[in-house]
């Protein structure tokens, strides 16, 4: 067994893994939780309702992941029930596996999850953090468990996501070590599975191949849930999401020569998508990015005005058409 939280030698140099979100401030699993015996009593004192409802709410479309999420939380509150009714046994299996297209929401879902597992008392701190391949393995022999150790130890508590996973085993490489990471995290998540919960993402079609490739991983996974892409409908909601936390806003057309900015973003969300490496909301982000760089050399460039505040926070259509996706588009 790998006694992970008290490892301490031959550390390398400090891992990158990202640390996403901090401790849950709710606290888990309240006295008066522990004593409740309706399910009204658990969500009262677990403050789990919250958090479903920002899921429900906050996120965008991806209605089979919020039901799936929604299922997660109840057989953990109906576990809940049954500890307090002295009916407990061995704790119900968390770890997960998130696939689908970048963008999606796959990281945002975790870090919702993290918060449901603190609340009801299944993991300790309720932080998540986010890591790839390059963080688990190393590049010559004995580097890979103190990396992966050291990951291990900082996730302890909460949540650790692996994103890409899939490239932990490349059996290709007769001298890669992704195969010592995962042996790892499979001993890990098997015996320390009451304080750390481990959520694989990755594209659907290399996490199935992954997982034909490694067995053992594929039956410590109790839950999958596949992340499907957004349609033209909600990227637009997200996009005017996404302006309105930075407080810009699309200009609206006339009627005549002046055409509605969200028109033509959505005109290009439909050039967008077809063209390759396209990836949802974080495409959205992008391109509103860009948006937002030509709207400020357009005002840039009146050097005489007095720009107001709604001419500091509004992408016009020539904003959004600018972009060469249309130039090339309209190319013969």
């Amino acid at each position: 067994m790998y006694n992970i939280p008290g490892q301490t030698s031959n550390t390398p140099a400090p891992s990158k893994a990202k640390v996403v979100a901090q401790v849950d401030p709710a606290s888990a699993a309240s006295e008066g939780a522990t004593a409740a015996h309706t399910v009204a009593d658990v969500l009262a004192h677990s403050q789990v309702q919250h958090v479903l409802a920002d899921l429900e709410h906050g996120l965008v479309g991806l209605a089979p992941v919020k039901q799936r999420v929604r299922d997660i939380a109840a057989l953990l509150v109906i576990d809940r029930l049954r500890k307090n009714r002295g009916l407990a046994a061995q704790a119900p299996s968390l770890h997960m596996c998130f696939t689908g297209n970048p963008g999606t929401g796959k990281t945002t879902v975790a870090l919702r999850m993290a918060q449901i597992l603190h609340r009801l008392g299944y993991v300790r701190q309720g932080h998540l953090v986010a890591v790839t391949r390059d963080d688990l393995v190393g590049q010559y022999i004995g580097h890979t468990a103190p990396k992966t150790k050291e990951v291990l130890k900082k996730a302890m508590g909460g949540v650790l996501f692996i994103d890409e996973a899939y490239y932990l085993y490349r059996p290709e490489n007769e001298r890669d070590y992704g195969q010592e990471a995962i042996e790892i995290l499979l001993q890990v998540m098997e015996n320390q599975r009451d304080d750390l919960v481990v959520i694989l993402a990755g594209y659907k079609d290399r996490m199935d191949t992954f997982f034909s490739s490694n067995p053992g991983m594929s039956s410590r996974i109790a839950h999958h849930l596949d992340f499907p892409d957004y349609s033209v409908t909600e990227l637009m909601q997200i996009a005017q999401q996404m302006l309105l936390e930075l407080n810009y806003r699309f200009e609206p057309g006339d009627g005549t020569a002046l055409e509605d900015a969200s028109v033509a973003f959505e005109a290009y969300l439909q050039l967008r998508m077809r063209q390759p490496h396209f990836a949802n909301a974080r495409s959205v982000r992008n391109a509103l990015d860009r948006a937002r760089l030509r709207q400020a050399s357009r005002l840039f460039a009146q050097t005489d005005k007095a720009h107001t505040a709604q001419d500091l926070s509004t992408l016009s259509a020539a904003d959004i058409r600018a972009s060469r996706l249309f130039a090339t588009a309209s190319a013969p």
